[in-house]
């Protein structure tokens, strides 16, 4: 949740006339309204006002009937036999794309039910409990109502829902309500080790979660469409902002540091002899106070340093050890409290952060949350933006950089080292703007997550009843708004991918890198074998790396993109496994062939080819590409970067199928929308001229699509809503169903 978002969504929902097969004309933006001003060719562009979605039967292109009939209906969402998945309370395996929703004040029925036609089967609801007023055990009663709404109304449609109750950044508390004071440190850290504040967020938690939601007839403990519960948002003990503690919670820290060398060590002596007397320097920490029972704390900085002598190593590793055992206790105190005093049924999540070095200190966090059964983290696709609002809005004199992630793929956010045994979600991510590089993100989220076996993808996020069009930003000042979603390129690129993910069309391939880690590894930050950070370098600090390990050098960071990656925490030593990467990783041709062989990705070209026997497409930088050839299709395009999804409906090879949906994503800008170049740290950039306004003007598809499948006689045309609104003609020839997509659409349905 980034930290500068502001914390109240407003909702402005807009209907807008339909004109032709998206509700208007081909439109050219004018001379005046080019994409930048820097002279080059522009693309031809075509105007997004769909019509509103009434949901009439004669849409060929629904897929509600991939969720249950009403969230819940057979049961508690838990986990596999071996716990890496979710299945469903019949044991059916169950994957889930999803989406961060805010739209509590919309017609909360009709979003929900147009959110399941898209292939959402999942939300994430963010209700900030903490007290509105001056008593620290009550809870803002009008969200919980808001909240009660939205699980009824999204269960109807048989979406589940993620429920996040705390982020420290949106807390109303105070330590006036009577919990430690933090010297105005905003709260970060505080949940983890305040004996108050832990109290009083247990008796939230209460009256949340057991008191009968009046919507349903029954409390949410009891709702099996409540699936996850997620303890906290974004935060961490081993983050920066724990260096900011002060004041009482300080002290309240330091306090329990020293019990933790106390009991660890035995004696205020041994505690100094295994330090050998090292100590943070005056201006991290005052001194030791073991009259007291107090132990000074580095700044986190320190812990991300190498080096020092061996009893300031020592110190270190020890406070690395309390800090990620305190949130551990935190964690697991938390989730019994939900199980056993609460009586919840659903799965626990425990966070979802980052570190202050995620190379040496994010397999710590981790561990931390195997307290609970299930992992997540945040992580987004944004390339640089500079401005005075950035962290919420696009104004005009914005700076900003728009690279694919097809050119960029240790940032792609699939890139994760899962924890052996249990589920993972990306509870926040998406393809920010201003980045207009968007219609691959859905496709490679489709891709990857099944390779990998991520189990839930959150879409960051919608506050809209439907489509948002751009001028909608905020209530605050002229602008556009940045964490959105329900656009053209992104959730009108959802229901292709979530088809092909949700049935299990690509293969998830094996572990590539099976990385076993000692909790003396954590402690002492060792180098792994392999990191999630884009910065990670597999050749450094070699010597920094754990003495146990078999491995002796690092592993190629691509490897995220061959196969699932995964780690095993214990106190033990045992042997990783790395495969021989060597066949999947031509580094000359710069490209990166999955373990199962359905997937390449081109870093040096940027496009990424999928090729299964019921899904098959192509995205990137097509017109430089040329010619696509996959199994049974066969894809050209003049565009300079496109998107083309081709999927079977009725889950049969596309060469047999007898419906097929073919989808197209081009770039989106708002009408008016006007850049200029510059350089940003030396990389290409464009400066913000005018940030335009509605309606989207979407580039106009030039794509040529050949199936090899001789049962496909009609090719129907579709607007936005799925609905079928003119008939193309096909050229068959020789087994093949050949067809020029139209400029002005999304969606095309072969039957």
């Amino acid at each position: 949740m980034p930290f500068m978002r502001p914390l109240t969504v407003v909702l402005l929902v807009a209907v807008f006339a339909a004109k032709s097969v998206y509700g208007a004309d081909y439109v050219w933006n004018q001379p005046d309204e080019k994409s930048n001003e820097t002279g080059t060719a522009r693309e031809e562009t075509w105007a997004f006002h769909p019509p509103r979605d009434e949901f009439a039967p004669e849409a060929l292109l629904d897929l509600r009937w991939l969720n249950e009939r009403v969230a819940g209906e057979h049961g508690f969402v838990r986990r596999s036999t071996d716990g890496s998945d979710f299945v469903l309370g019949d044991g059916r395996p169950a994957r889930f794309w999803a989406v961060n929703d805010g739209a509590f004040d919309a017609d909360l029925a009709r979003h929900a039910r147009f959110l399941a036609k898209r292939g959402i089967n999942m939300v994430r609801f963010f209700c900030n409990i903490t007290p509105a007023g001056s008593d620290l055990l009550a809870i803002d009663s009008d969200e919980r109502a808001r909240f009660w709404k939205g699980i009824a109304a999204v269960k109807k449609e048989g979406i589940y829902v993620t429920f996040c109750p705390y982020w420290a950044g949106a807390s109303r508390t105070k330590p006036a309500l009577g919990y430690l004071d933090d010297g105005g440190n905003h709260n970060w850290g505080l949940l983890f080790f305040d004996p108050k504040l832990q109290a009083a967020y247990k008796n939230w938690m209460k009256q949340m979660l057991t008191e009968k939601n009046p919507n349903t007839g029954i409390a949410l403990a009891q709702d099996p469409a409540l699936a996850v519960i997620e303890i906290q948002n974004e935060d961490s003990l081993l983050f920066w902002t724990t260096q900011g503690i002060k004041g009482a919670a300080r002290k309240e820290l330091r306090r329990q540091f020293g019990a933790f060398a106390a009991k660890k060590y035995g004696s205020v002596e041994n505690t100094r002899a295994a330090w050998q007397n090292a100590a943070p320097s005056p201006d991290q920490d005052v001194p030791d106070d073991f009259a007291n029972g107090e132990a000074a704390l580095y700044i986190t900085w320190q812990l991300t340093q190498r080096g020092g002598n061996a009893g300031q190593r020592q110190r270190c590793a020890d406070q690395m050890q309390f800090l990620t055992e305190t949130m551990l206790h935190f964690n697991q105190m938390i989730g019994d409290y939900l199980k056993n005093d609460l009586g919840c049924r659903q799965l626990v999540n425990a966070g979802n952060w980052r570190t202050a070095d995620n190379v040496t200190m994010l397999d710590a966090e981790r561990w931390s949350y195997t307290a609970n059964e299930v992992m997540a983290v945040n992580r987004y696709y944004d390339g640089v933006h500079e401005g005075a609002n950035n962290g919420w809005a696009i104004c005009n004199g914005d700076r900003f950089t728009d690279d694919s992630v097809l050119l960029r793929p240790r940032e792609l956010p699939l890139t994760l080292k899962q924890v052996s045994g249990f589920p993972m979600m990306i509870t926040e991510s998406s393809w920010v703007p201003p980045l207009s590089h968007q219609s691959e993100g859905p496709f490679l989220v489709a891709a990857y997550q099944s390779l990998t076996g991520v189990d839930a993808y959150f879409w960051f996020q919608t506050g809209e009843e439907d489509w948002r069009q751009p001028g909608s930003a905020n209530g605050f000042m002229p602008s556009e708004g940045k964490w959105v979603c329900a656009t053209p390129m992104l959730l009108g690129q959802w229901p292709a991918a979530s088809l092909l993910y949700r049935l299990g069309y690509i293969q998830q391939g094996a572990p590539v890198v099976s990385e076993q880690r000692t909790l003396t590894d954590l402690w002492e930050r060792r180098m792994p074998i392999i990191a999630e950070d884009a910065g990670y370098d597999p050749n450094r600090d070699q010597d920094n790396r754990s003495k146990e390990s078999n491995i002796k050098d690092g592993v190629n960071p691509l490897a995220y993109l061959v196969g699932p990656v995964v780690a095993n925490y214990a106190v033990e030593s045992a042997p990783s496994r790395v495969l021989d990467l060597r066949q999947y990783l031509d580094p000359q041709r710069k490209t990166v062939r999955s373990v199962t062989g359905e997937i390449t990705f081109n870093y040096g070209d940027g496009w990424c080819k999928l090729d299964t026997p019921k899904a098959q497409g192509v995205t990137g930088f097509l017109k430089t590409l040329g010619d696509c050839r996959l199994t049974d299709v066969a894809i050209r395009s003049s565009n300079d970067y496109a998107t083309v999804l081709v999927v079977a409906m009725d889950n049969k090879p596309l060469k047999e199928s007898g419906k097929i949906l073919v989808q197209v994503g081009t770039t989106e800008r708002p009408l008016g929308w006007k850049t200029k170049p510059i350089s940003i740290n030396g990389r290409a950039g464009e400066q913000v001229v005018s940030f335009g306004h509605a309606p989207w003007m979407i580039v106009r598809a030039e794509v040529e699509i050949a199936i090899a499948n001789s049962t496909i006689k009609t090719a129907r045309v579709l607007d936005a809503n799925g609905m079928p609104v003119n008939t193309i003609s096909l050229e068959p020839a020789a087994g093949r169903a050949t067809f020029k997509f139209p400029p002005d659409a999304l969606y095309v349905v072969l039957q």
